[in-house]
């Protein structure tokens, strides 16, 4: 028999991991990690519910921790099968799960010392030396090209437009009565006509069930400039001679960040000299993005080709070092600080939203997705504070949104990639969105003419 088990991104949008399952053949699509608060995250340290060494395959559909966040343990775990994915999700998946794994050695460390963890004795989820060897699996499939996994059983990419390299998925297979079937697995879907990335394309073949993402299935960004509305906000704070920080995920957000920091530029609005990429793997990810070629959009390679290329090593000052990130702190001048993580739970944004955050003057500018429990979303929601480190800080300083720099598609552009699938599909699952999106954008698609969407819980199987 044929069965597709939801693991994860189940009423949240993290953690995403689907098991498929034919005869004896066992793929996993996405390994991701659990984001958010201290509940949420206490997933990452379950078991897997199968046998890492049972299972045959992994393909990714990006490199966000989200999808691939698990994968070292899940190697360390006895799991020794390939792990597919784009040719240039290997290389920012490198850099991603490298990072998490000395972050984590680094938190654990500061805990253990600190005594703040619940934990005497904390430990990484994984450390950088398992990352290694989890990436030591990786195998590139090129876009579109259509890749045998196991005899009889196909996988395609194509591109999803959410991140360099991520990609939807059509894995084709016989059903448990021998017909050929195939599913469709969309990612993460992007923007349309956003800069940097090529357009979300739809797979080739219509599939026979579709397994849709619903991260802003209930709602519509606004329809406004992201330059001028980041414009608005940094001559405002830069009036009252304050700081302005972008918690800004590595990849992905902050160099659409750096592209409308330059416009700023262009502008007259902004000098560069006052703009810090402060995130030693945001920088090393810029540089694989300006490498990227013909996965950029021809407006980019347009500015590139004049010299005004928006991702150069030359354009912004680079923090490259700790002592060159603590030199901040001591700044009074006004500065825009774009630093990772996103949704503000690690990495040096933490340390100048401790430093910042009471500060009337600062403002942080939130761009993407803030999932429930993490420190974005507690500001987003109103917080007077947060805890940081073990200490309770207040929140003095402005909070602002700017929902049009998320990478991820709003209701309509998930219904428009939806709409040019090339045929409809027969069953609809959608995962990674909290619940209240997922019914949103369930009842958008019944007007659709799909049929009623299935919500599944982490656990629920359903014959292939």
């Amino acid at each position: 028999m044929a069965h597709v088990t939801f693991l994860g991104a189940c009423g949240t949008v993290t953690g995403s991991a689907t098991l498929v399952e034919w005869s004896g053949f066992r793929l996993l699509v996405d390994c991701g990690m659990f984001q958010g608060g201290d509940e949420i995250e206490a997933r990452n340290w379950l078991p897997f519910p199968f046998r890492p060494n049972e299972l045959d395959a992994v393909v990714l559909t990006h490199a966000h921790l989200d999808h691939t966040g698990r994968l070292p343990r899940l190697v360390a775990e006895g799991f020794s099968g390939p792990v597919y994915c784009s040719r240039a999700t290997r290389p920012l998946a490198r850099l991603v799960l490298e990072d998490a794994g000395e972050l984590q050695e680094e938190e654990a460390r500061y805990a253990r010392k600190a005594g703040y963890s619940r934990h005497a004795d904390p430990q990484p989820l994984f450390t950088e030396r398992d990352a290694k060897v989890a990436l030591e699996r990786l195998e590139p499939v090129p876009f579109h090209a259509r890749r045998e996994i196991a005899p009889g059983i196909t996988l395609r990419l194509a591109r999803a437009g959410h991140l360099l390299g991520a990609a939807n998925l059509e894995i084709a297979g016989k059903d448990g009565g021998g017909k050929r079937r195939t599913w469709c697995f969309s990612g993460d879907v992007g923007r349309y006509g956003v800069p940097i990335l090529h357009d979300p394309e739809p797979p080739e073949a219509a599939p026979d069930a579709l397994l849709l993402e619903s991260t802003y299935g209930d709602r519509a960004h606004p329809d406004v400039d992201p330059t001028e509305a980041l414009g608005r906000i940094v001559a405002e704070t830069f009036d009252r001679g304050g700081f302005v920080l972008i918690p800004a995920f590595a990849l992905g957000r902050t160099q659409d960040l750096l592209f409308h920091l330059s416009q700023l530029v262009d502008r007259g609005v902004l000098d560069d000299s006052d703009v810090f990429l402060d995130s030693p793997m945001a920088i090393r990810a810029t540089e694989i993005y300006r490498q990227a070629g013909p996965e950029l959009d021809e407006e980019l390679r347009d500015l590139a080709a004049r010299g005004d290329n928006p991702l150069a090593a030359d354009r912004f000052r680079r923090c490259r070092s700790v002592d060159d990130s603590k030199e901040l702190n001591d700044r009074r001048e006004p500065a825009v600080v774009v630093a990772s993580s996103g949704m503000m739970t690690g990495g040096r944004i933490v340390h100048h939203l401790a430093r910042r955050l009471p500060d009337p003057e600062t403002a942080v500018v939130v761009v993407g997705f803030q999932a429930a429990g993490t420190r974005g979303r507690a500001l987003l929601e109103g917080a007077d504070s947060v805890s940081i480190h073990g200490r309770r800080i207040p929140v003095g300083a402005r909070i602002h949104q700017i929902p049009g720099l998320s990478a991820h598609g709003d209701r309509a552009e998930l219904v428009r990639w939806t709409r040019e699938l090339p045929g409809r599909p027969r069953r609809v699952f959608l995962n990674h969105g909290e619940d209240a999106a997922r019914k949103a954008l369930a009842a958008e698609l019944v007007e659709l003419g799909l049929p009623r969407a299935a919500l599944p819980l982490g656990g629920d199987s359903v014959p292939w």
